[in-house]
């Protein structure tokens, strides 16, 4: 990838992924005062905004990060299954991003419930709780976020095999020390 494209899908990368981070807290803050208020318009008005960040912002933004980190991975030196970083990295978006959607059907069917003028309060406070779901993506893009700030030194067992292959110019005998092959 030229140094230009690389730098601009970074830029978009980065933007996506602290998007994304910024919309999850922002989805937190309403996921506590459902969690904890007692006014049940809030908690009606809480649900319907959370819905609409979800559909409007964490959905989105998470899409996005995940594209634009898989364009990172394959256009750059990182690779992506050279490096246990990147490799964790990925697995933990993938994971979040497959949470996510399952969450956001019931956010959107709980915001339905509340947005319904015939909902009692003790209905509202019977709606399936989301928090835990809340602070556990938001630990998690918290690990992705330093992964992939402090980079951890680490290659996994194709990324040290294609590492030697490449220092030995393509000769597998020599880059591969259970080939069983002396060079």
């Amino acid at each position: 990838m030229p140094p230009v494209v690389r730098k601009l899908a970074l830029a978009v990368h980065l933007s996506c992924s602290v998007g994304w981070l910024g919309a999850v807290v922002a989805y937190l803050a309403l996921d506590l005062t459902v969690a904890t208020s007692a006014d049940s318009a809030a908690v009606r008005s809480a649900w319907l905004a959370m819905a609409l960040v979800v559909w409007w912002a964490i959905v989105p933004l998470a899409f996005a990060s995940l594209v634009t980190g898989l364009l990172m991975a394959l256009g750059t030196k990182w690779g992506l299954f050279w490096h246990w970083w990147v490799l964790i990295s990925l697995l933990l978006t993938v994971g979040a991003t497959l949470v996510l959607l399952s969450e956001a059907g019931v956010i959107s069917r709980s915001a339905a419930i509340a947005a319904d003028p015939s909902t009692t309060s003790a209905q509202l406070s019977a709606l399936p709780p989301t928090l835990v779901h809340s602070i556990g993506g938001l630990i998690v893009l918290l690990v992705v976020q330093v992964l992939n700030v402090y980079k951890p030194r680490g290659l996994t067992p194709y990324g040290w095999r294609r590492q030697q292959t490449e220092r030995h110019g393509g000769d597998r005998s020599r880059a591969d020390p259970r080939s069983g092959e002396q060079p």
